[in-house]
């Protein structure tokens, strides 16, 4: 993997709380998630559905931790889940972060999940602060270990366009990428500024069928 691609999309849990969100996209999507673990630097838990492609989808909801009040990540995943939930957002996976940091200004900050199974996630992300004020656009990270990829075990599902309100022009600029192909491995699009800007919907191939979420 890599350049700079679409790395995985934030789902924030609803008023079902965060295992029925869970519970609700499984059957949506007709593939069950796994427990992705804890963000112990930013006061939440996710569940992890690896798709095909070396992406994922993630949900996630907010643990009553003082982090969360704290970590801007954190801040986002409980302002839209007491919004309602739904799409909180897209992330970039790069091979190098140090051009973003210089052409934001500012330092990546250190990410880390601990698994189930013992295994400690880790990584840098910048842009969060960025995606919180501006929802249409992603924030970016880089791994430590692409062997660890929450991508790997991709269950038949495909994600095969990301629908997103805003400005091409603005995201661009933010992505250091043309508006015409934002990312070279899936389709953007932008269905204009109107309302609310952020990601709308997802679609998915999946063993059923062609699915929007």
């Amino acid at each position: 993997m890599t350049g700079m691609r679409l790395d995985h999309l934030s789902y924030a849990a609803g008023p079902d709380g965060f295992l029925g969100t869970v519970a609700r996209l499984s059957e949506v999507l007709g593939v069950g998630f796994v427990d992705g673990g804890v963000h112990p630097r930013f006061g939440t838990v996710n569940q992890i559905l690896p798709l095909e492609g070396g992406r994922y989808v993630e949900v996630v909801g907010v643990l009553d931790h003082p982090a969360s009040d704290k970590a801007p990540f954190g801040q986002a995943v409980r302002a839209r889940s007491e919004m309602g939930g739904g799409w909180l957002g897209w992330v970039v996976a790069v091979d190098d972060l140090t051009p973003i940091e210089h052409r934001l200004g500012r330092e990546a900050v250190p990410g880390n999940r601990h698994r189930p199974d013992g295994v400690n996630l880790t990584w840098r992300q910048i842009g969060v602060k960025g995606t919180m004020a501006d929802p249409q656009l992603p924030f970016f990270v880089q791994w430590d270990d692409e062997s660890q990829h929450p991508s790997n075990g991709g269950r038949g599902v495909r994600l095969t366009c990301l629908e997103i309100a805003g400005d091409p022009e603005r995201v661009a600029d933010w992505v250091g990428h043309p508006a015409d192909h934002l990312m070279d491995d899936v389709e953007v699009r932008f269905v204009g500024p109107n309302g609310t800007p952020g990601v709308v919907a997802a679609v998915f191939e999946t063993p059923q069928g062609e699915v929007r979420v």
